[in-house]
């Protein structure tokens, strides 16, 4: 691991195989998560040579927690802080949920700089919450609203709770749900609190239209973080996307289907 300095924050920044020649593959994860969630990806990748980056957004993981800079755009900034430090070129940029969206804003941030290829894992994005008259997909503001109040006063149920009733819907065994509640419980309480606003108000209309490269959708069809039909919306809006359907996964993709979701990985990174 390593310290990206942005703006006098520490990200933290895991890399694998850099000497190898390979593409690089940049990895995001989601609320109220960590890179830990791509052990399963990070390992395939190192295998099949590829260079791996894997990041800890700020209040989140091994990262710094400060008291502000939870929005899309300081967390685009630091992905760019990453980016620069390592001297990172021709980027495969793979985000989930919350990561989804804040790839989508360092689209529109820094013009898709050093990035070849999107894919968009379960991303909650451009919205993550309805807005009438604008979004009609995506969950209700008043859900995020409680899951904000409960971090507030009981951040450790509210992580058992995410873990068991939105990642799965695979009957996985006590031991790996209880690793992913502790995955979430490494979170920072200002962090989970923090970027869970920004989940709730962000709207990223406007980053796709910045889009001019290959974008690969990942979804699972049992999801109920991201309903379909924001990844439908994704698919629509997006020119020339391709999409990767998961029948029996609910948000968490990178696990509930492990092979299914690796294979689709795989192609997205392979295919132009």
């Amino acid at each position: 691991m390593t310290y990206i300095n942005s703006g006098g924050v520490k990200i933290a920044v895991f890399e694998y195989n850099r000497d190898c020649g390979g593409d690089t593959v940049m990895l995001l994860h989601g609320w109220p998560l960590s890179h830990l969630i791509f052990e399963y990806q990070i390992n395939l990748l190192i295998e099949l040579g590829y260079h791996v980056v894997a990041v800890d957004f700020r209040g989140f993981g091994e990262s710094d927690a400060p008291a502000c800079g939870y929005d899309y755009n300081q967390m685009a900034r630091d992905i760019h802080a990453v980016i620069k430090s390592l001297s990172l070129s021709c980027v495969i940029l793979a985000g989930f949920s919350m990561g989804g969206a804040v790839a989508l804003r360092y689209m529109r941030l820094f013009k898709g700089e050093k990035i070849k290829k999107l894919i968009l894992l379960a991303a909650a994005a451009p919205r993550f919450t309805k807005e009438d008259g604008v979004f009609p997909y995506g969950i209700d503001k008043s859900d995020v609203d409680s899951l904000i109040e409960k971090a507030s006063v009981d951040r450790p149920a509210l992580c058992k709770s995410f873990v068991e009733e939105k990642l799965f819907v695979q009957p996985h065994s006590h031991a790996v749900r209880d690793w992913f509640i502790r995955i979430a419980e490494s979170a920072s309480g200002i962090g989970t609190i923090k970027a869970a606003c920004a989940l709730r108000n962000e709207d990223g209309s406007g980053d796709i239209n910045y889009i001019n490269l290959p974008v690969f959708i990942i979804r699972g069809e049992k999801d109920p973080v991201v309903p379909v039909s924001v990844t439908d919306y994704q698919h629509r809006i997006i020119r020339g996307s391709t999409l990767f359907s998961l029948k029996n996964s609910a948000h968490g993709i990178f696990f509930d289907e492990l092979e299914n979701f690796n294979n689709f990985f795989i192609k997205a990174i392979l295919n132009n």
